[in-house]
């Protein structure tokens, strides 16, 4: 017979949930602004290559420079933001989860926020650790039981997230050690697509607050599980 859901230690997380999705849609937008101001960068070093020489005006650069790393220090701090709710948020919904089912989890609570901390772990362990949380979530009558309930947006959300974080590593580092306008350039244009990929994941990130705090919704509406009678046996 299954745990009956704790639905007393249930908090609402539709508030924390908005906020999240708010903040996530603000540091998409600032992604825009960056590549914005980076094509600038890119197109005033490209035309001013001339046979792998450089010649920019220096005022001109640096005013775009100047812009482009401002873009870039409004990014970090946009990330802080989201990511401080954006955690409190996976926090709550993970003790929620909890009280849906506590034989869901394979990681105690407080890996919500601690698996995103941990050298190379943090790869792998927050999908763990949403992913325990989307099958304690999902609602009791999902076909093939709730550890099947479909998890293509939440898988294409974390290699997305992964993918773009190593490649914006790789990015910034090539471009922080280019030595000719060349390399510079090439950096921008990785930069560039790094911060589209970041859209497209924070994109995928509001789904997956929004998909899970439906869930969570209706999961708390539902009750308890019902109760699986032992089947009966033939006199």
């Amino acid at each position: 017979m299954r745990t009956p859901a704790r639905l007393d230690a249930v908090r609402p997380v539709v508030g924390l949930g908005r906020a999240a999705c708010v903040l996530l849609g603000a540091a998409a937008v600032v992604d825009v602004l960056a590549i914005t101001a980076g094509v600038r960068n890119r197109m005033l070093l490209a035309e001013g290559l001339d046979d792998g020489f450089l010649a920019v005006d220096a005022e001109t650069w640096d005013r775009a420079d100047m812009l482009y790393r401002s873009a870039g220090m409004l990014q970090g701090l946009t990330i802080l933001v989201t990511a401080v709710v954006f955690l409190v948020w996976l926090r709550r919904v993970r003790l929620n989860a909890d009280a849906f089912d506590p034989r869901a989890h394979s990681m105690r609570p407080g890996w919500a926020i601690g698996a995103w901390f941990v050298p190379f772990g943090n790869v792998w362990l927050p999908y763990r650790v949403t992913s325990d949380i989307w099958t304690a979530s999902a609602p009791a009558d999902t076909p093939g039981g709730r550890s099947a309930a479909p998890r293509g947006l939440l898988k294409a959300w974390w290699a997305l997230l992964v993918g773009a974080e190593i490649l914006s590593r790789y990015a910034a580092g090539f471009y922080g050690k280019a030595k000719t306008g060349g390399d510079m350039v090439r950096g921008l244009d990785m930069l560039a697509v790094c911060d589209g990929l970041e859209i497209v994941a924070a994109v995928l990130a509001i789904l997956v607050v929004r998909r899970l705090t439906e869930m969570q919704t209706r999961r708390a509406a539902t009750g308890t599980f019902p109760v699986e009678r032992p089947p009966l046996r033939a006199h």
